[in-house]
């Protein structure tokens, strides 16, 4: 055979090769959390068949689901509006009722910050319960109305509220609608386990490499990866 086409029909491989593995790729990472989503903001009759709800934490795990909802965006999702280059830093747990009332609890004992210019938004520090002498926290968002006019965060937790101890199971708020910028969005409490810096403040929430995979913590598979099925249970 001559050399040229031996060295064409080697390009001509290597081609095909990558265009499978990136068909693979592609495939392995689709996710199917935005069908979900549309099936439980669009058939309300099927709600009851996706809902996860928690009196006590699963058996074994430390933490309590902080809302009664479907868990539609899991952890490290790169489904809209994410992608694969910028995953989902958390869980979405989508609430079925009206805006502001669907409670938002605390996941677990910590003490509990509010920064001044928090509308919809606490976070919680942790002594890490899975890995001792570790800092974690939990991060909770969109407890606000669409517009903006109203926090649903509970009352005991004004703006500038820092380092006060609060039990797991407290109620922190009300499940929202509120994602700033006079955007709306589909009614759901945002959660993450967000890392701590070397000073021991929290590192920033929306960058996926600061925050970790809430499955061990719940005792749940909440993890894009593992591809659970819908609802989730213990």
């Amino acid at each position: 055979m001559p050399k040229r086409r031996r060295f064409l029909l080697v390009i001509a491989f290597i081609i095909l090769a990558n265009i499978v593995l990136v068909l693979y790729l592609y495939n392995r990472m689709r996710s199917d959390s935005n069908t979900y989503i549309y099936r439980w903001l669009n058939d309300p009759a099927a709600r009851a068949t996706l809902l996860t709800e928690q009196a006590e934490p699963c058996p074994g795990a430390p933490f309590l689901l902080p809302s009664s909802g479907f868990v539609g965006l899991l952890w490290s999702d790169p489904a809209a509006p994410y992608t694969l280059f910028r995953r989902h830093s958390g869980i979405d747990i989508f609430g079925d009722g009206a805006p502001g009332s669907v409670p938002v609890v605390a996941a677990y004992d910590g003490w509990l910050t509010r920064l001044d210019d928090w509308f919809s938004t606490v976070i919680i520090r942790h002594n890490d319960p899975l890995n001792e002498g570790r800092i974690i926290w939990t991060y909770y968002t969109h407890m606000g109305s669409r517009d903006g006019t109203h926090s649903f965060i509970d009352d005991a937790f004004p703006p500038g509220t820092s380092e006060v101890f609060v039990e797991q199971g407290t109620l922190l708020g009300y499940q929202g609608e509120y994602a700033g910028s006079g955007a709306g969005i589909a009614l759901h409490v945002h959660f993450s386990i967000v890392t701590s810096g070397e000073d021991g403040s929290f590192n920033n929430e929306a960058i996926i490499g600061n925050t970790l995979d809430p499955s061990p913590y719940f005792g749940l598979p909440l993890r894009f990866e593992d591809r659970p099925a819908r609802p989730i249970r213990c």
